[in-house]
């Protein structure tokens, strides 16, 4: 079975807070829980894909050559599913401020203390974040 890739959006604010989304609650994957700006590649690159996510998504410019690798996740979701190869990247810089610009996938973007996440995160978004806290490279889940 092929694996599927997805990317992700990891942005610390001058406060070390992180930026996270509140998916809507008809979404197909993790309706009402928050998440990191993300989605599933396409015909293109994963920075290329993640850089047009931000913008499409939240209305923030960032360049290619501000992006960084910061974690991978090899995850299965559901016993039989579809792996799925799990990119976060980290922006060193970005213009604009995040704001609601698909209705229908999210509902709010909030910025987050590292010790203070909410409740209901979508557990793969605190995998990552918690490996990026301890300076690991690589996470796995559900296999």
């Amino acid at each position: 079975m092929l694996n599927g890739v997805g990317v992700h959006l990891h942005l610390e604010d001058d406060e070390g807070r992180v930026l996270l989304g509140l998916r809507h609650p008809d979404s197909a994957y993790a309706g009402n829980t928050w998440h990191y700006l993300a989605d599933r590649c396409e015909q293109e690159p994963a920075v290329a894909c993640l850089v047009r996510e931000a913008r499409e998504e939240a209305g923030l410019v960032i360049e290619p050559a501000d992006v960084d690798l910061a974690h991978v996740m090899h995850v299965v979701d559901t016993p039989g599913g579809q792996p799925l190869l799990q990119l976060v990247f980290r922006a060193r810089r970005w213009r604009g401020e995040p704001k609601v610009l698909e209705t229908d996938k999210c509902l709010a973007w909030q910025w987050w203390p590292l010790h203070e996440l909410p409740e209901r995160l979508v557990p793969y978004t605190r995998t990552a974040l918690a490996g990026i806290a301890e300076g690991r490279v690589y996470s796995q889940l559900g296999w």
